[in-house]
């Protein structure tokens, strides 16, 4: 499949947060309306795609702290496409003795189709297990019906410890839908040890063209709704903060294979972050 393969149905008649994050990515699973939509984005400010990149590299040092910590599931919500960098590549990478289970979950029909199919193709070379991967529709704020399809696929056990991935899409949940109820939600049930991994679009550059790309995804499939750091940090919950804290992704532990584009700017990566675990 070349690059830019990908041709959009009739029923596509508008950008997808999903499938603009894959182009920002350097993805091939978009359409002429993303791209179009990413480069106008990128016209106003060109740091998106490096703090998206940067977004992504801190999802992967996140799951290796997990698998550090001994987990061996993951669930992905709003995960977009599973394409590149994301948990069970990581996963797999850096342990593959693991034999780490992932379940990725989005709210979008096109995007759940296509995740399926990339990891259907993925089985076919070996680069993804479909006993272990699997993807799901379901909402993030209907986490009883979300949290009954994640179990459903059998992928993941009750009984472990779990780590939560919820990176990038709380900015497109607005406070009228208090997505602190379904996150309250999400960590009842899993089990002590278990991690929760969040990060949030954040403006504190306070930059004119920052809310104008914010207003802008009012024409995409999600509007962006960019919240304070001490907003981010109660998402958490009573859970146990691990160091550095709420910070931005790119100075989350940083492993040093990232270049450091943002230079003495960490704010330009866009990205607040955070990891924490249940007592």
């Amino acid at each position: 499949m070349g690059e830019h393969a990908w041709e959009a149905p009739a029923a596509v008649d508008r950008p997808s947060s999903a499938r603009v994050y894959d182009y920002l990515l350097g993805g091939r699973h978009h359409y002429a309306i993303d791209r179009v939509f990413a480069e106008q984005q990128l016209a106003k400010i060109p740091d998106i795609r490096d703090a998206t990149r940067s977004n992504r590299a801190f999802v992967g040092r996140a799951v290796r702290f997990a698998l550090d910590r001994g987990i061996r599931q993951f669930v992905d919500i709003g995960s977009g496409l599973p394409s590149q960098g994301q948990a069970h590549e990581v996963a797999d990478r850096v342990a593959p003795e693991a034999g780490a289970r992932v379940v990725y979950v989005d709210n979008e029909d096109i995007a759940v189709a296509h995740a399926r199919i990339l990891l259907l193709s993925g089985a076919e070379s070996g680069a993804t297990d479909p006993e272990r991967h699997k993807a799901v529709y379901a909402d993030f704020l209907e986490p009883h019906d979300l949290w009954r399809k994640v179990l459903d696929t059998g992928v993941i056990r009750p009984d472990e410890p779990t780590c939560l991935l919820v990176t990038a899409i709380l900015h497109f949940v607005p406070p009228e839908r208090e997505p602190e109820k379904a996150l309250a939600y999400y960590r009842d049930q899993v089990r002590r040890g278990s991690v929760l991994v969040l990060t949030h679009g954040f403006d504190e550059l306070d930059e004119r063209s920052a809310r104008e790309v914010a207003a802008n995804y009012a024409r995409t499939s999600t509007r962006v709704h960019l919240r304070s750091r001490a907003e981010l940090t109660a998402f958490f919950g009573d859970w146990e903060l691990v160091e550095p804290g709420v910070d931005w992704v790119v100075r989350w532990r940083p492993d040093g294979t990232e270049a450091e584009w943002w230079g003495d700017a960490p704010a330009r990566s866009r990205y607040l972050a955070g990891v924490a675990v249940k007592p």
